[in-house]
């Protein structure tokens, strides 16, 4: 990723993985061109932030990691909604409407759209559904400023649209939801992606409105509300965006360690 500064630019990035329950970090590699002192600190849902300050003029970003993921996702057709009184206190903040998740007016949809569905994971599945069947996936649709609202009345929009969307019909049900950024393995065309997180039957479950099934092979980059708080690259001074080239490949094989040298 090259970025250009028309002056000292503060920034705060989410460049790092964490290790978790569905993924491991085995190795990184960070290179910045020119290099800069980056300080580190962990945001209060959990992501690693790095801090620095891009020079004026032109800087190169290259990540390098090595991951272990889950090859599937986990799926709970019979799972049931957990009651508000039962939720983890780290789960209650993903109830609110938010910024471009406006579900306090989302209510009347998304009874239309869960239907007789079962209350929990049934309900989730039954909009990630919707929104895969009746949302078109279509670049220039939406902008930065764009809500759920917004890409309900287009019919269109993009995998954060989307996402958005889920996790506000979600929150109008009493479902905790959260957006998710990082990886998806044959992703095509590959970028950056998002999808969103339910909290049913006491745990997080996965949901991608842009699949047609679920599936593995994610690295989850940062968690948030929504868009707002999950920002790779948040500028507090001029920057341009330049080429990002984002690839993701199998490493099925690992090459053996090396056998140790005899001593003596």
């Amino acid at each position: 990723m090259t970025v250009t500064a028309g002056a000292d630019c503060p920034v705060i990035a989410m460049l790092r993985p964490r290790s978790g329950d569905a993924q491991w970090m085995v190795s990184e590699r960070y290179e910045l061109t020119p290099w800069v002192p980056t300080t580190e600190y962990v945001d209060s849902y959990g992501n690693l932030c790095q801090r620095l300050k891009i020079p004026q003029g032109d800087m190169r970003i290259e990540v390098e990691m090595v991951m272990e993921a889950d090859d599937q996702i986990a799926v709970a057709p019979d799972a049931a909604q957990t009651p508000v009184e039962q939720l983890p206190p780290d789960a209650l903040q993903f109830l609110l409407q938010s910024r471009y998740c406006p579900s306090d007016k989302m209510e009347d949809r998304a009874r239309e759209i869960v239907g007789q569905a079962t209350a929990g994971y049934a309900q989730v599945e039954a909009i990630r559904a919707w929104i895969h069947a009746n949302l078109e996936y279509r670049y220039g649709v939406s902008d930065s400023t764009t809500d759920a609202l917004d890409t309900l009345g287009h019919g269109a929009g993009v995998c954060r649209d989307f996402s958005h969307v889920g996790i506000g019909l979600c929150r109008s049900l009493r479902i905790p939801a959260r957006l998710v950024v990082g990886y998806l393995y044959l992703l095509d065309p590959m970028d950056m992606h998002a999808w969103f997180e339910a909290f049913i039957g006491g745990r997080w479950y996965t949901f991608d409105a842009t699949q047609d099934e679920p599936r593995g092979g994610r690295i989850v980059v940062a968690y948030g509300r929504d868009a707002a708080d999950v920002a790779f690259l948040s500028n507090y001074g001029p920057l341009e965006m330049g080429d990002m080239t984002v690839t993701v490949d199998r490493l099925d094989d690992a090459p053996p360690a090396p056998a140790p040298t005899p001593v003596g």
